[in-house]
């Protein structure tokens, strides 16, 4: 009867398959990467903390403020985070808020994303998760769904453009609007 023998035998099998486990754990969580406690790093040519720019265009004066810019000088984009653009025109102002952003540096148009916000100074609101300015074109666009609102009335679209030559506004794609009544009506 080799009973003992094979007991042995499965026995140090054992033994050795739970010591390579064992071994194959400790040294992998002794080289587990290591996240970084700090700000994420970046590739970014140069960054810039609390960005205050001002400049009049065309007769209407602008006003960009941001957290955080990182510049990135071969892709020709400048990355915004927690940004206000106020535009102001002689007969109104317009505030845009929004968490991050991109300009494009060679042909200025901006994208502006999450939690866009959007007032006048008339009292119209608009509540987006993206707009675009296309600066060549003078439009103000976005193809996700937005919320225009004003003294109660409500608009809601799927698309939205805003051209400032005629300053034509369109609200676009499945449109769904609310009129509230005035005072006396």
């Amino acid at each position: 009867m080799h009973t003992p023998n094979l007991s042995r035998a499965i026995l140090v099998v054992v033994a050795a398959f739970v010591i390579a486990v064992i071994t194959t754990l400790v040294v992998r969580s002794r080289t587990a990467p290591v996240e970084a406690t700090g700000p994420a790093t970046t590739t970014a040519d140069l960054r810039v903390k609390d960005v205050d720019l001002e400049e009049v265009t065309k007769g209407v004066r602008w006003q960009l403020r941001a957290e955080q810019a990182l510049m990135y000088e071969q892709e020709g984009r400048t990355s915004l985070r927690n940004l206000t653009v106020k535009v102001f025109e002689k007969d109104r102002s317009w505030v845009i808020l929004g968490d991050e952003g991109d300009l494009d540096q060679n042909t200025k148009n901006v994208e502006i994303r999450k939690n866009v916000v959007i007032t006048s100074s008339d009292g119209m609101r608009m509540d987006t998760s993206v707009i675009r300015w296309d600066a060549e074109a003078q439009r103000l666009w976005t193809d996700e769904p937005v919320k225009l609102s004003r003294d109660g009335s409500v608009v809601r679209g799927t698309a939205f453009t805003l051209t400032t030559e005629d300053e034509t506004a369109t609200v676009a794609g499945r449109v769904r609007a609310t009129f509230a009544r005035s005072p006396g009506q």
